[in-house]
């Protein structure tokens, strides 16, 4: 069974954002494996090994540097990687349409990993995109996972906490959400054995795809800048607690 995860070389959370001419950010900042694609990569290693000769491939979409977000992934377990190189910034559609090539030219896919989203971009759509290129079932934020003859029985969570259970056959597609598992971080064992894990590189130019008729671009991007208003809450215990619950519900309005 090959099993393919798609995953993201994304900023650092923690790193301190720097917006270039307003349409692109300052890249000179740490760059690491998307955190939602970490819990795609430990189910997809949770399932090699409940299946004798299983294979894990991570494949990424990125600029040469990416190939240390594959490192990573072979770290946390996958087998071997891919690096489809672009210097390009690529949308959703471009993206999907890369994955699914190189994904087809390496072989026949039985499941097909991903973050729930990116936490840079947060479009939620290349999985969705991935899926219709191949013509597979998906289900995104998925919490539980059994497979079962030829079928994948999963758990996905709504918000508010609400929870399906669907039926998919397979091959399909499942986004990771949090949910799913607990990541195992790799041990400095792992990372040296990463180190020698091969990572076929292929050029986005030399795969022949297809212009696509539909695109998307960044119009501009404009730094999120929170604005508080510190306020001090006096009285006794009631009286605190009734100025605190007119706060929530009539100026934050989460009640």
């Amino acid at each position: 069974m090959q099993i393919f995860v798609c995953v993201k070389h994304v900023p650092d959370s923690a790193a301190h954002i720097a917006i270039i001419d307003n349409i692109r950010i300052d890249e000179n900042i740490t760059f690491l494996l998307n955190p939602y694609d970490e819990h795609a990569l430990t189910e997809a290693v949770r399932i090699r090994e409940l299946h004798p000769g299983s294979e894990v491939i991570a494949v990424c979409l990125g600029k040469e540097d990416a190939e240390k977000t594959l490192r990573s992934a072979m770290a946390m377990g996958a087998d071997r990687g891919i690096l489809i190189k672009s210097e390009k910034r690529h949308d959703s559609i471009e993206t999907a349409l890369a994955l699914k090539t190189a994904i087809e030219q390496d072989g026949s896919p039985a499941l097909i990993f991903t973050g729930k989203e990116s936490i840079d971009d947060q479009g939620m759509q290349t999985l969705f995109r991935l899926g219709a290129l191949f013509d597979f079932p998906v289900a995104t934020n998925v919490v539980r996972l059994d497979l079962i003859s030829d079928k994948a029985i999963v758990d996905t969570e709504f918000s508010g906490g609400a929870v399906n259970t669907y039926e998919m056959s397979l091959p399909c597609v499942i986004g990771a959400g949090k949910g799913l598992n607990t990541p195992k971080y790799p041990t400095v064992r792992d990372v040296m054995r990463s180190r020698k894990s091969p990572v076929k590189t292929l050029n986005l130019a030399d795969l022949n795809i297809e212009t696509p008729l539909a695109r998307m671009e960044i119009v501009e991007l404009i730094p999120h800048l929170q604005k508080r208003k510190p306020m001090e809450i006096t009285g006794n215990a009631f009286e605190t607690a009734q100025k605190i619950f007119h706060i929530l519900k009539h100026e934050a309005k989460v009640l």
